[in-house]
């Protein structure tokens, strides 16, 4: 399996790492990558717990239903605030009705349908760009609100 890549300058808040996601063990790399990168933001436990809970669901998806896809990470500035930004992307069905897909107790597998909109309702700016039949990205930030 290929390693991460990396992009961006030397400091590291521009630095944006890309990790496939192509099997199960690919799903545990994920979130020991996001554990680190939120460490390494300076988050504290509970925020990093919210991160890697909604990177793990948004990467499971990805893989699920999505037949594998990757999974992006960027630490990112806006003045003096500092987040984290995960970006999934698959190339799947896509999500046909993205306000059901959000909606507590639906689903399309054995879950209990709380994946999307929980993963929503951990980050502070979540995305989703999806077209059926081309695939999905969803994007989602968090800001690190310690000072």
């Amino acid at each position: 399996m290929p390693a991460p890549t990396r992009s961006g300058s030397t400091p590291e808040s521009d630095v944006r790492t890309v990790h496939a996601i192509r099997s199960e063990e690919d799903l545990l790399t994920v979130r020991h990558a996001v554990r680190d990168a939120t460490q390494r933001a300076g988050f504290g436990l509970v925020d990093q717990t919210r991160i890697v809970t909604a990177a793990s669901e948004l990467a499971r998806n990805a893989y699920v239903h999505g037949g594998g896809g990757t999974l992006s990470l960027e630490n990112v500035r806006q003045g003096d605030r500092r987040g984290l930004r995960l970006a999934v992307s698959d190339q799947g069905p896509g999500i046909a009705d993205v306000d059901q897909a959000f909606a507590d107790g639906y689903t399309t597998g054995a879950g209990l349908g709380h994946g999307l909109g929980g993963a929503r309702r951990l980050m502070h700016e979540f995305q989703v760009q999806t077209s059926p039949g081309l695939g999905t990205t969803i994007t989602a930030l968090r800001w690190n609100e310690r000072r």
